[in-house]
């Protein structure tokens, strides 16, 4: 069995870059990673099985060991995702997992090799006891959670009934997030009239138009927004992300395009959520736009009560309950019936950087903490 810190440093080593949003290389998708996942956690009992999602990138879900013929305890899982973001610009070899003064340096070694390494070294350092567990705890990696979180979407609709709890495994300073944010991501586009640059007054500046409609949404749908608040992550927000338009600088664009990204909060989304409100908006100020596509990812509020978040309270006293203004897998598992937290060793700041690391004492306690949470179950 590899240590934490050997597990982490092969883990960086399989390049799984999301290759859904500008990978920055030519290493990207998750098969390897599930290829190493199955034969690791297989050789040290689990029963391992993966489930393709999209080509070449499958979830892999690892049940675990059972003394009896039959296991029909309760479920509950830890489960990471297998991907990471891009690498463009970062200062060092993104799969080096080189150790430097203490630090264990790679893509994902925050988000989420490292939590990923801690929840399987506190598994198998605890084999034998899950053969015994009144609650069988499993692993399960999903693919895709750094685009649009297509591996928990898909594990929700098809095992959602056989799961009590989970814990999505991301850097949260060994706190439990249990209510986060979720994310409206909507696309706008506007209609022009191409001129020669020479004579602007014959055309229609879909740049402009655009950007007089993004101007009164930031100013006064930010503030409708702001009507829509939570005790714990404050009030829904709204980012303008990107603006592309027209080809050249002596044309007068005839198409322009921007991308919103809105923070919802619980009551946003009972309310209709981001595409809802905007869609008023829109026809409310007779903005010349029109949202053509939108992705949700949904709030979560797991309540602070639950019998299983209690546990790990109980497990591990200096943790604390907090929330989050991010969105992971653990919103759609939650929405698909599976209450959900997320929790791991790491810090979010240190998420997505051009110098991602994890100290290693932060890594080894990770796996303290899980191994804590996971002897809590011992009769």
């Amino acid at each position: 069995m590899l240590t934490v810190v050997e597990l982490l440093q092969t883990l960086i080593r399989i390049p799984s870059v999301n290759s859904d949003n500008a990978p920055g290389t030519d290493l990207v998708d998750e098969q390897g990673m599930a290829d190493f996942l199955e034969k690791y956690l297989t050789d040290h009992g689990f029963s391992v099985v993966q489930e393709e999602v999209l080509p070449g990138r499958p979830n892999v879900i690892a049940r675990a060991p059972c003394s009896g013929e039959k296991d029909e305890r309760p479920r509950i899982f830890l489960g990471p995702h297998s991907d990471t973001v891009g690498v463009a610009g970062m200062v060092f070899d993104p799969f080096c997992g080189d150790l430097v003064d203490g630090k264990i340096l790679g893509r994902g070694a925050s988000d989420t090799k490292g939590p990923m390494a801690a929840m399987i070294t506190a598994l198998l350092e605890n084999v034998e006891l899950l053969e015994v567990l009144p609650v069988a705890i499993d692993f399960v990696a999903f693919m895709g959670e750094e685009s649009v979180q297509q591996g928990s979407r898909h594990f929700a609709e098809h095992h959602g009934d056989e799961y009590e709890f989970a814990i999505a495994g991301e850097p949260t300073s060994l706190n439990v997030v249990n209510v986060t944010k979720g994310a409206s991501w909507l696309t706008l586009t506007a209609s022009g009239k191409a001129a020669h640059s020479s004579q602007p007054e014959r055309g229609e500046n879909a740049i402009m138009i655009l950007a007089r409609s993004l101007d009164m949404m930031n100013r006064k749908l930010s503030n409708r927004l702001a009507t829509y608040t939570h005790p714990v992550l404050g009030h829904s927000t709204l980012n303008v992300g990107t603006l592309h338009g027209g080809t050249r600088p002596n044309i007068v664009p005839d198409h322009a395009v921007a991308e919103l990204d809105i923070r919802t909060t619980p009551s946003l989304m009972e309310a209709g959520g981001g595409k809802e409100i905007t869609e008023a908006f829109i026809e409310e100020m007779k903005l010349p736009v029109k949202l053509t596509s939108s992705h949700e990812n949904p709030p979560m509020e797991t309540a602070e009560d639950n019998i299983y978040i209690q546990k790990i309270l109980s497990a591990w006293p200096s943790s604390q309950c907090v929330g989050a203004p991010w969105f992971s897998d653990a919103a759609h598992l939650s929405l698909g019936g599976i209450p959900s937290v997320c929790a791991g060793p790491g810090s979010i700041d240190q998420a997505h950087t051009k110098d991602e690391f994890i100290m290693v004492e932060d890594l080894e306690e990770g796996v303290t903490f899980f191994s804590a949470f996971i002897r809590s179950f011992q009769k």
